[in-house]
């Protein structure tokens, strides 16, 4: 038998690839957050890049990451690389915990249902406060998957004083047809009777408010995702309405593996927007 010899380039990038992945120094930690709108801390998982810790006068970009119904704050520092990600584009991550359905409403139903405030307001501000950000819109993103793909695109249209940059991965970014699903009527109250709460608070109808140059939007879902008709009606709109956006969909269904993929695709999106004001 003959023995090949494996190329010396090819030998050379498997250790640099493996040498990249021994040198991650992002650090996780959860904290809690007092919320005065909810009476109650919540629990918040921050990710910091390794260079936060050698530059201690640098400030940083964040990008808040939320979580879909039935997770926590750490489903996805848990399922995808996001710590890596998070070294790799020096970007700050928090992960809230926004309850298992709350579908980031402030719910006129359920006074202890008021994640629309804890994120908008009370987080930002906390995590301003206390890490070194760069605390403007330019350089504040938001994203999540599922339900919290709703949750992203919900707040950055409706706050777009705070986020400059939005992605949503397999988001349900209209809730009308899931009307009996995932406790969103324990949030808005029943479809029949309160129609003009989920006329308001759906997310395409949200969008119709958006002017191009609002907001960076970067849209992502699987082809076999329960949530792609939405989707790509979201997607239609936007390009009806002449809003630049990024949308992609490739063959995948509602999954963290889809998710721990797609995720790798809007960190670049989100870095390259950060760089971009600095160009």
């Amino acid at each position: 038998m003959i023995k090949k010899k494996l190329p010396q380039p090819v030998f050379f990038v498997i250790i640099v690839c493996f040498g990249i992945n021994l040198v991650y120094g992002a650090s996780l930690t959860t904290i809690e957050v007092p919320s005065a709108a909810m009476k109650k801390d919540v629990s918040v998982s921050v990710i910091v890049p390794d260079a936060y810790s050698k530059h201690g006068d640098r400030r940083f970009p964040v990008l808040y990451l939320l979580h879909g119904a039935g997770d926590t704050n750490e489903k996805w520092p848990r399922s995808t690389p996001i710590q890596a990600l998070s070294d790799t584009y020096n970007i700050v991550v928090v992960c809230p915990d926004a309850g298992r359905t709350s579908w980031y409403f402030d719910s006129p139903e359920d006074p202890t249902y008021q994640y629309e405030t804890f994120v908008s307001a009370e987080l930002v501000q906390f995590i301003d406060r206390h890490y070194r950000t760069l605390a403007s819109r330019q350089y504040r993103a938001i994203t999540g998957n599922s339900m919290g793909g709703h949750g992203a695109m919900f707040l950055a249209i409706r706050h777009k004083d705070l986020f400059g940059v939005v992605g949503c991965l397999s988001g349900g970014v209209d809730i009308r047809p899931f009307a009996e699903q995932w406790d969103i009527k324990k949030r808005l109250g029943p479809i029949a009777s309160h129609r003009d709460r989920w006329e308001a608070l759906t997310v395409i109808n949200l969008a119709k408010r958006l002017k191009d140059g609002d907001l960076a939007i970067s849209i992502d879902c699987g082809t076999d995702d329960f949530f792609i008709g939405v989707n790509r009606n979201l997607h239609r709109q936007l390009l009806d309405d002449n809003i630049s956006h990024v949308y992609i969909e490739r063959p995948g269904g509602h999954s963290w593996d889809y998710w721990s993929n797609a995720i790798k695709y809007q960190m670049l999106f989100f870095s390259e927007c950060f760089n971009e004001v600095n160009r």
